[in-house]
């Protein structure tokens, strides 16, 4: 998918702040999840949840949520969410939900 969508403000919880701020690797995967985010690509998600991404991305009034696993760190999940009005998006661990 080629489109784009707004992401408002950025922001990241604590966990994923202090690990990125600590670990260059895990900082590095970070970057790399948004990116894709940015792209489209939604990462570890069925195909139903893709599909509705998509939709939200074309008519930008649905929540869109991505999820990347790193393939050596188990512990390295990743959220991010863009809010359905667009007003924030938040990388996050699962377990900070």
């Amino acid at each position: 998918m080629s489109e784009s969508f707004l992401i408002g403000r950025l922001v990241a919880t604590k966990g994923v702040h202090d690990l990125s701020s600590a670990n260059n690797e895990f900082s590095n995967f970070m970057s790399k999840c948004f990116s894709r985010y940015e792209a489209c690509d939604w990462g570890n998600l069925c195909d139903s949840d893709r599909k509705q991404n998509d939709r939200a991305v074309k008519t930008g009034n649905e929540r869109i949520m991505a999820e990347y696993k790193h393939p050596t760190h188990e512990e390295w999940r990743l959220w991010i969410i863009t809010e359905w009005d667009r007003s924030v998006t938040t990388i996050l661990f699962p377990s900070e939900y």
